[in-house]
C-alpha cells in the first residue's frame, strides 16, 4: 500500500512539472457531473488569455477512483443532485488532496447535502470553514474584496466559499449560492449580462491560478 501511495505521489509531481491541466471529476449516485458542458472550455480560454496559462482547451473527465487523477493539479466537480464516493474512491481521493491536488466543487444548485456528507469520509476530523474575503484565492490574479461573487440566484442566500485543509494548504473549495459554473457557459445558454460572466470568469481564474500555484 506504501509503494502504491509513493507511486502514485511520484507521478503527479512528475507530470505537474510538465504541465498543467485542470479536468471534470465524474462521480457515482447519480448527481448529474457532466452539467454545464460549456463552461470549463470557455474558463480555460479565458485563463489561457488573461492569466498566462496554457492548458488544453477541451478538459479530460476522470474518475474519481482512477490514478488518472494524478495527472491533474486541479479538479472540477459540479452537479445538482447526489453524489456518492465508495472506499476506494475516498482513499483515492484522500492521497490526491494530501499530495498536492486541489479539488473545486461548484454547486449547480442542490448538491450541497450530499457532497458535505462525503468529504465527511474524505476529511473525518474536518468541518467546511467558511472562508475570510481576505482569502488569497480572491486576489490570486483578480480583485474580490466582498469574496465570492453571486452569479446566479437560487434561494436568495448570499454566495459563501467554503474550504477543507491540509497541514494549512486549503486543497478543497466548495462555492455554495454562486453558481459559477452558470457563469462560465455559453453566453446563450443563460442569457446573464456581460459584467456578470465577466465576474463568473475572472473568479473562476483566481481559483485555477490559486490552484496553480499553491
Amino acid at each position: 500500500m506504501k509503494k502504491t501511495v509513493l507511486l502514485v505521489t511520484f507521478l503527479f509531481y512528475a507530470v505537474s512539472l510538465i504541465g498543467q491541466d485542470l479536468a471534470i471529476l465524474k462521480y457515482n449516485g447519480g448527481g448529474d457531473w457532466y452539467s454545464n458542458p460549456t463552461a470549463l472550455p470557455n474558463l480555460i480560454q479565458f485563463c489561457n488569455d488573461n492569466i498566462d496559462t496554457q492548458m488544453n482547451k477541451k478538459p479530460e473527465t476522470v474518475e474519481a477512483g482512477s490514478v488518472d487523477i494524478f495527472r491533474f493539479p486541479l479538479l472540477h466537480m459540479t452537479g445538482h443532485g447526489n453524489v456518492v464516493f465508495d472506499e476506494d474512491e475516498v482513499v483515492n481521493l484522500r492521497n490526491y488532496l494530501e499530495s498536492g491536488g486541489f479539488l473545486h466543487i461548484d454547486d449547480n444548485y442542490g448538491m450541497q447535502p450530499y457532497i458535505t456528507k462525503e468529504l465527511k469520509k474524505i476529511f473525518p476530523n474536518q468541518e467546511l470553514q467558511e472562508l475570510a474575503n481576505t482569502h488569497p484565492i480572491f486576489s490570486s490574479a483578480f480583485d474580490f474584496k466582498d469574496g465570492l461573487p453571486k452569479i446566479h440566484e437560487h434561494d436568495g442566500k448570499r454566495p459563501q466559499a467554503f474550504g477543507l485543509y491540509h497541514k494549512e494548504r486549503l486543497v478543497v473549495l466548495f462555492t455554495f449560492e454562486s453558481d459559477l459554473g452558470d457563469g462560465w457557459e455559453d453566453q446563450e445558454v443563460h442569457n446573464d449580462p456581460e459584467d456578470v460572466r465577466l465576474k463568473a470568469l475572472k473568479m473562476g481564474a483566481n481559483i485555477v491560478k490559486y490552484a496553480f500555484e499553491n
